[in-house]
């Protein structure tokens, strides 16, 4: 059982102790109204950066990090491991494939089942923009700790988890 009650998380709309108004969920006290809302931000700034210094979607730049880490990657796997809907991962890496960063490899003759690697274009690309990606990092995590950054990253990997929990 668990120590948090809802009303931790909850504010009547006309900031008053007594309202006719039904409650609602507090911007500034909810965790998880917080991290949507950076996580909306983040992506939204990240998308604008990213296509107006390299010419690529936010999404072009999470599979370019994504098949960096793990080549030959399926779309279901790039999908679970990120996050994202395997749709979303599939208009992304064609559009990477028609753009020259990215091609697929049919496995055992089965035009369904590929396994995605960047070209040289798309690891020159990737190469490119990982300094401003870790540029934009240091200015987001301005002001924290090594302590506080490894605590912070532990938590959201907690919250992950439960997320994970959650969808089974």
């Amino acid at each position: 059982m668990s120590d948090l009650t809802d009303d931790m998380f909850l504010i009547l709309p006309d900031g008053s102790d007594v309202s006719p108004a039904a409650p609602t969920l507090d911007f500034t006290r909810s965790p998880v109204v917080t991290v949507t809302f950076a996580g909306n931000r983040l992506t939204r700034n990240a998308a604008r950066a990213y296509q107006q210094e390299f010419g690529v979607g936010v999404m072009e730049w999470r599979m370019l990090v994504m098949l960096t880490r793990d080549p030959g990657c399926s779309v279901g796997h790039a999908a679970r491991t990120t996050g994202i809907d395997k749709a979303a991962v599939s208009r992304a890496l064609q559009r990477m494939e028609q753009a020259g960063l990215a091609r697929a490899e049919v496995l055992g003759g089965d035009e369904r089942r590929k396994s995605w690697l960047l070209t040289d274009a798309g690891h020159a690309l990737h190469a490119r923009m990982l300094p401003r990606a870790l540029e934009r990092q240091r200015a987001l995590l301005k002001g924290f700790s090594p302590d506080e950054l490894a605590s912070f990253t532990g938590y959201l990997q907690r919250f992950l988890a439960n997320m994970s929990e959650d969808s089974e």
